[in-house]
């Protein structure tokens, strides 16, 4: 009997060329999985989506191929999520921003056409009273015309198919008419039924004692206006604000998308019912999230200085009770304060009535208004700060205050000669970014006021106590309509302010960018 073995290099042999038909055989799945979702975007017509993605899948054949960007392999799937997540939807919300892009706006201008040609239009001057009639083949509907009367053949309702002959007749069928309640509990089977005359109109039911003929609304001509066979009216494209208008000025909806150029941004500066409101609110985002900045600090350090006293006791039950604001979740808090400072049952008020005899409205006035957000949020905040200057606070040598008290120097001495000198450049790059998570929450404003009370005479949805990110959601989600390239214009805005503040940021803690 002979064995034959094989040689070790015939053996790394056939595991390198498994490996390679590995290899190449997922590349090529994945690249044909790419290939079809870019062809079903692009089917789409998701024009924009289908390009990033053809960008993304050339990127990354030439990434895992080459072997001259080998390296680059290994940083590829994060500089790719970053593309997808973060650069391409701020290009994205950028380019919406130059765009009359609503909810009025929302589609291009071939679908439009599309929409306006696939309405329809029931005739009133083709229109025939009927009776149902139950047969043992199936129901027969016998329409009552001004010139002629018309019959169908047995239909059996509730099928797929809907499209049936009807023929010239002059005789009812057998039986009795079924009566209106009998016809109301048929009519969703009924409205589904096309009846097809002899001439090619189709009937349809247009009330509960009628069917009558249906007629294209629109007809497209060469030069891509739009007449209304119902009125006669002619409809000329607009590409300048994205509508048929006929010659009056009178748009039809639906709209396409169109590039408006700086109209969005500049209709922020010019627009004063767009102008005040967004001044207001800007002035009042930095005021909210400078106070909240300096307020939490303030109280955190306060019980930080506190808790590091060595006369007080159960220190650890202190800090444990102080830090619990900060692992209740968020939301939570904001709703029970909520119902804290309700203006009828809320107990801060039975409190303040029952001493004072006042019952402040905390959701109607705006300076109140504000004072509640800014006291939740302070809630919210303070244990963050507290627990950055506990751990500040140990670094600081002790013989700087042996020797300031020395010198009689008292607690509020220390507060601002030693304390707040020593800890204020660690704690500068944390107070920025605490500065611009506060310029940017949403959670608090949505659950907590939902931005009222409004501002009287903006012809925006907009709010006394809104923040400019709760400002672009509401414009962009609650308005009737919807504007999304506004919402645009200000989402860049905020994103350039924000933006600043991180470049600050990283030049304080000596970051080269």
């Amino acid at each position: 009997m002979i064995t034959e073995t094989l040689s070790p290099s015939a053996t790394d042999s056939r595991h390198s060329m498994t490996r390679v038909f590995l290899k190449w055989g997922t590349l090529a799945a994945l690249l044909i999985a790419a290939l079809y979702l870019i062809l079903a975007l692009y089917a789409q017509r998701e024009f924009v989506f289908a390009m990033l993605f053809l960008v993304l899948t050339a990127s990354a054949v030439a990434v895992f191929v080459s072997r001259k960007l080998y390296a680059h392999r290994y940083i590829f799937p994060a500089v790719a999520g970053m593309g997808v997540f973060v650069i391409f939807p701020l290009m994205y919300t950028v380019g919406i921003g130059f765009t009359n892009y609503s909810a009025s706006n929302l589609l291009s201008f071939d679908r439009v056409k599309e929409n306006l040609l696939s309405r329809t239009y029931q005739s009133e001057s083709v229109r025939y009273g009927y009776q149902l009639f139950q047969t043992e083949q199936g129901y027969v509907l016998y329409l009552d015309g001004v010139h002629q009367d018309l019959v169908s053949p047995p239909i059996e309702l509730g099928t797929e198919e809907s499209r049936f002959p009807v023929l010239p007749s002059a005789d009812l069928p057998e039986g009795e008419p079924l009566a209106i309640r009998d016809i109301i509990q048929l009519r969703s089977d009924l409205s589904k039924l096309k009846l097809v005359t002899e001439d090619g109109r189709e009937l349809s039911l247009a009330s509960l004692r009628s069917f009558a003929a249906i007629h294209s609304r629109f007809t497209l001509h060469d030069n891509e206006t739009l007449t209304n066979n119902e009125t006669g009216v002619t409809y000329f494209p607009d590409h300048e604000t994205g509508f048929y208008r006929d010659a009056d000025g009178n748009a039809i909806s639906p709209g396409w998308t169109v590039n408006i150029g700086w109209d969005n941004y500049l209709k922020v500066v010019s627009d004063p019912s767009i102008r005040g409101p967004f001044l207001q609110i800007f002035v009042w985002t930095l005021s909210f999230a400078l106070a909240t900045v300096v307020f939490t600090l303030a109280l955190g350090l306060v019980l930080a200085n506190l808790l590091q006293w060595d006369q007080i006791r159960g220190k650890g039950f202190y800090r444990t009770m102080l830090i619990l604001p900060y692992a209740v979740p968020a939301f939570i808090s904001i709703l029970v304060f909520k119902g804290l400072f309700n203006q009828n049952f809320g107990e801060i008020n039975l409190v303040l009535e029952g001493l004072f005899g006042v019952r402040p409205d905390w959701f109607s006035d705006p300076a109140l208004a504000r004072s509640m957000i800014l006291i939740v949020n302070t809630w919210l905040g303070y244990p963050y700060m507290m627990l950055l200057c506990m751990g500040l606070l140990q670094a600081i040598p002790r013989d700087l205050y042996e020797a300031s008290a020395m010198d009689g120097a008292g607690p509020i001495s220390n507060l601002f000669n030693i304390t707040l000198p020593l800890i204020i450049k660690p704690l500068t790059p944390l107070l920025i970014a605490s500065f611009a998570f506060n310029f940017n929450n949403f959670v608090l404003i949505a659950l907590l006021t939902g931005g009222a009370p409004d501002i009287i005479g903006a012809s925006t949805p907009a709010g006394t106590t809104d923040l400019l990110v709760s400002y672009t959601y509401r414009i962009a989600f609650q308005d009737s309509g919807q504007n999304f390239g506004l919402a645009a214009a200000i989402a860049t805005a905020i994103f350039l302010v924000v933006g600043a503040l991180s470049l600050i940021n990283l030049k304080l803690s000596k970051v080269k960018v």
